[in-house]
């Protein structure tokens, strides 16, 4: 079995911002050479998400909008006790989760149709990585 690590770095303009990820790791997929297998995605961060979803800007924002509502920012978080104050962005990552494995078939990434990957970034202006990190032959 053969093994391809690589990491992508993030310094988002937005404080919250969903990123098209898709390309970048099929090209990563191409790169490792591995034609059976699949590939981790994840974010190396606790305020930081990957998703699997359409790509579709009415989407992305009614996702933004439910994240924002299960998990709003407030000022009394116990978290803010730190002297962080991004106890939100802590709670809006549980509920996309920290990442993803996804099928790699014939060399490329066996999605659904309408299926793209998404880095989801949730206290962000300031730099995070994820990695990709394909397994198999």
């Amino acid at each position: 079995m053969k093994f391809e690590t690589e990491y992508l770095w993030f310094e988002t303009q937005k404080k919250r911002e969903l990123i098209n990820i898709t390309e970048k790791v099929q090209e990563i997929v191409t790169g490792s050479g591995i034609q059976e297998g699949m590939v981790l995605v994840s974010a190396m961060h606790i305020t930081a998400g990957v998703i699997v979803n359409d790509h579709e800007s009415g989407l992305w924002q009614d996702m933004d909008e439910w994240v924002e509502q299960l998990a709003p920012f407030r000022s009394d978080y116990r978290h803010h006790r730190t002297g962080e104050t991004n106890g939100d962005a802590h709670l809006k990552s549980l509920l996309v989760h920290h990442q993803v494995i996804l099928p790699v078939t014939g060399g490329k990434l066996d999605l659904g149709p309408w299926q793209q990957v998404f880095y989801f970034e949730f206290d962000g202006k300031r730099r995070k990585r994820l990695i990709i990190k394909v397994m198999g032959e």
